[in-house]
C-alpha cells in the first residue's frame, strides 16, 4: 500500500510541479506515438518555413535527423512553430519532445531544472539590420533610434545591455512574433532589427521589399551558439537526439553524403564502416539501428549537405560558413570521435 500510495505521489508532483518524468519516458512515448513532435521558430526562412505545405530549414532538417535516429522515417516528424516566449513552456509542458528553434545556450538556461542542452548546431552572433541609405555602419552610429526586437529572446537582453555599456539611448520596440518583429521593421518603424545575424539575412533575402535597400552591420555584439533542447529526466532519448546531430557532422568529415553514401558502403576505412553499420556495434550502444548515421545521411544529409541547401551556396541567402565549418577548415563543428 505505502508503495502504490508513494507511486502517486511521485506521478501528483511530476504532473503538477513539473519534476522531470522517469527515465525512458519521452523515448517510450515517441516510439509508441511512432512521431518526434520538434518545436521550431515561427516562420524564418533558411530555418524553418513551410512552402507548399512541406516544412524546410536548417532547424526543420535537424529534428528530421533525430527522428531517422529514433524511427528510422524522416517523415516522421510532426512541427509546431513556437514564437521564442512560448518556447520554454511548451517543451516543459511535454507539447513538444524536442526544441529546434534557434535557441541560445546560456549559462542561467542551463542551470534552470527540466532541461538539458545537447548539441550546438548553428554558432551565430547577434547583429543589426539597417536601411542602407541611412548610413549607420555600426551600432554606435544607432544612438536615439527605434530598435525592433523579439521580446523573451537573448537578443532583447543583449540588446539593452549593450546599449548602456557603450553609454547610448535607444528605443526598443519589442514583439513576441519574429514575423511582426520583421514586418515592423520592413515597414519603415524601426530605424533597425536586432537578431541573430542569420536571421537577419534571412529577413533581408525573404522579406524585405527591396533587399538591396539592407545591410547587415558587420560588427556583432554577442555570441549565439544554438542548441537542440530536450527535458530532464531521460538520458536515452537525450543521447539519441545529441549524436543525431553529430552524425551528420561526422558524415561530412568523412565525406560520406547523401549522393555516395551507398559507394561508402564498400570503403576499407574501418571508421566509415563502423559510421555506417557495415561493422556493427554504434547502433547498440544508443538503442538504434546500426544503420542508424546510414539512414540519416540518406535521407537527410550531412551536416555541410544540410546547410549549403539551407543557408550556404545553394540557398538564396548565400551564408558564409565561417564557425559553422568543419575543425578541418578552421571552423567550430567537430564531432567526438565515432567508436
Amino acid at each position: 500500500m505505502r508503495s502504490t500510495i508513494c507511486a502517486g505521489v511521485i506521478v501528483l508532483l511530476t504532473a503538477v510541479v513539473g519534476f522531470p518524468a522517469a527515465a525512458g519516458t519521452i523515448l517510450d512515448a515517441v516510439k509508441a506515438r511512432g512521431q518526434l513532435i520538434c518545436g521550431v521558430p515561427g516562420p524564418t526562412v533558411g530555418f524553418a518555413s513551410e512552402v507548399n505545405g512541406k516544412y524546410a530549414g536548417l532547424d526543420v532538417d535537424v529534428c528530421r535527423a533525430a527522428a531517422v535516429a529514433l524511427l528510422g522515417d524522416a517523415a516522421k516528424v510532426k512541427f509546431v512553430p513556437l514564437p521564442a516566449d512560448k518556447r520554454f513552456p511548451a517543451l516543459k509542458a511535454g507539447e513538444v519532445d524536442l526544441l529546434v528553434s534557434n535557441s541560445t545556450l546560456t549559462l542561467t538556461r542551463a542551470a534552470e531544472a527540466g532541461f538539458e542542452f545537447l548539441a550546438v548546431y548553428f554558432y551565430d552572433g547577434q547583429g543589426m539590420l539597417v536601411p542602407r541609405k541611412s548610413n549607420k555602419r555600426t551600432a554606435e552610429d544607432l544612438n536615439g533610434a527605434s530598435v525592433c526586437v523579439a521580446g523573451g529572446t537573448t537578443s532583447e537582453r543583449n540588446l539593452a545591455n549593450y546599449f548602456r555599456v557603450n553609454k547610448l539611448t535607444y528605443k526598443p520596440v519589442v514583439l513576441q512574433k519574429v514575423e511582426d518583429v520583421r514586418a515592423t521593421f520592413f515597414a519603415g518603424k524601426c530605424d533597425a532589427y536586432t537578431a541573430d545575424a542569420a536571421l537577419l539575412y534571412a529577413a533581408r533575402t525573404a522579406y524585405a521589399p527591396n533587399p538591396v535597400d539592407y545591410m547587415v552591420q558587420p560588427k556583432l555584439i554577442s555570441k549565439e551558439p544554438l542548441v537542440q533542447i530536450v527535458r530532464e529526466g531521460d538520458a536515452a532519448f537525450a543521447r539519441i537526439v545529441r549524436w543525431s546531430f553529430l552524425a551528420m557532422v561526422e558524415a561530412e568529415e568523412k565525406r560520406v553524403s547523401s549522393k555516395n553514401v551507398d559507394a561508402m558502403l564498400k570503403s576499407e576505412d574501418e571508421n566509415i564502416k563502423r559510421l555506417l553499420g557495415v561493422t556493427p556495434g554504434l547502433g547498440k550502444a544508443l538503442g538504434v539501428d546500426d544503420k542508424w548515421v546510414y539512414n540519416i545521411v540518406k535521407q537527410v544529409g550531412n551536416y555541410g549537405e544540410v546547410f549549403d541547401r539551407n543557408l550556404g551556396a545553394a540557398s538564396d541567402l548565400k551564408v558564409s560558413r565561417g564557425l559553422n565549418a568543419l575543425w578541418t577548415d578552421g571552423g567550430m563543428q567537430y564531432a567526438p570521435p565515432f567508436q
